[in-house]
């Protein structure tokens, strides 16, 4: 059974960082590309960062810059840095692999990231 466990969230002032970590199991994970989605209250969930397993990275224009995702296959993990955030950036934040216009695996738990001051 495949499963993602996200953390790392919480509430940070705007200009803050924080670093979102999600572990993966149930999948052979240094194959599949990942990637970290959001979702605002009233909103969609959207792909916000990618990463293939070659490591290729790509960005939603709304992040592009402040974001950066990194994995660490021997962990099975993926990483979201999230640097210079801003009130919008302020959603559940979820990881899965991306498969065309959503994702493969259901959904974990997310982690919900504050962005207030």
């Amino acid at each position: 059974q495949v499963q993602f466990v996200e953390s790392g969230g919480g509430l940070v002032q705007p200009g803050g960082s924080l670093r979102l970590s999600c572990a993966a199991s149930g999948i052979i994970f240094s194959r599949y590309a990942m990637g970290w989605y959001r979702q605002a209250p009233g909103k969609e969930r959207e792909l916000v960062a990618a990463i293939t397993s070659g490591g290729t990275t790509n960005y939603a224009d709304s992040v592009k810059g402040r974001f950066i995702i990194f994995r660490d296959n021997a962990k099975n993990a993926v990483y979201l840095q999230m640097n210079s955030l801003k009130p919008e950036d302020t959603a559940v934040y979820y990881c899965n692999s991306p498969f065309g216009p959503t994702a493969r695996y259901a959904w974990g738990q997310g982690t919900l990231v504050t962005v207030s001051s």
